[in-house]
């Protein structure tokens, strides 16, 4: 197995999108819209082009990850820049080969060599703690309602970078889609059946989990 990691191109765009619908349809909720959030992300100003990467197999696109800015605001309204990576994804025929690991470590990488401050996701614990992610409450970092959420986790990108730092974090506005938006977009996909599946309960529950 033939693995390359490059820098996402106009080229890509489509099948990027169809791996997305792929990856995520019907895993949080039924349908999906990550590919259409990837869509918007390309034209929105919170979107850092030098970290979309792709990852090919054997000279096919297998998945990707994309990164916005997004920033932590401290209680007297200072802003700290940080970055946010999502969607990352992997085409279901490549699942269990070790190529999100890839992915998010190569980019993790690339993010310490330009210079940031930290990386800020949304996800689950067991996911991204692997990558010495750890909760927000640890660096006392919030969500906006002011509550520490377990699915809030935060990796320095160097020693002391987020020493004397604390706030709420604010991830781009990129990921607040409509549904009727993601609808008219899917028009131009095959259909695909919008079901229920247990992974929907998972994510339900754990969304709103509180680091106590």
């Amino acid at each position: 197995m033939n693995i390359n990691i490059r820098n996402e191109e106009p080229k890509d765009y489509r099948k990027v999108e169809e791996i997305a619908r792929e990856a995520f349809w019907n895993l949080y909720f039924p349908g999906g819209h990550e590919h259409y959030v990837v869509h918007k992300m390309r034209s929105h100003p919170d979107f850092i082009k030098e970290l979309a990467f792709v990852i090919e197999v054997d000279d096919e696109i297998a998945g990707a990850i994309f990164y916005t800015h997004s920033k932590i605001v401290s209680e007297d309204s200072k802003e700290y820049k940080t970055i946010s990576f999502g969607p990352v994804f992997i085409s279901p025929e490549f699942h269990r080969k070790g190529l999100g690991k890839e992915l998010i470590t190569h980019t993790i990488q690339v993010a310490k060599k330009m210079g940031y401050l930290a990386i800020l996701t949304l996800g689950y614990p067991y996911h991204y703690e692997p990558y010495g992610f750890l909760g927000g409450k640890k660096y006392n970092i919030s969500m906006p309602d002011g509550n520490f959420y377990k699915g809030l986790l935060v990796l320095p990108l160097y020693e002391g970078a987020l020493d004397d730092i604390s706030g709420y974090a604010e991830i781009s506005e990129v990921f607040d889609v409509t549904q009727e938006e993601v609808d008219e977009f899917d028009k131009s996909f095959p259909p695909k059946e919008k079901k229920y599946q247990e992974s929907q309960d998972e994510y339900e529950a754990s969304a709103s989990l509180l680091d106590d």
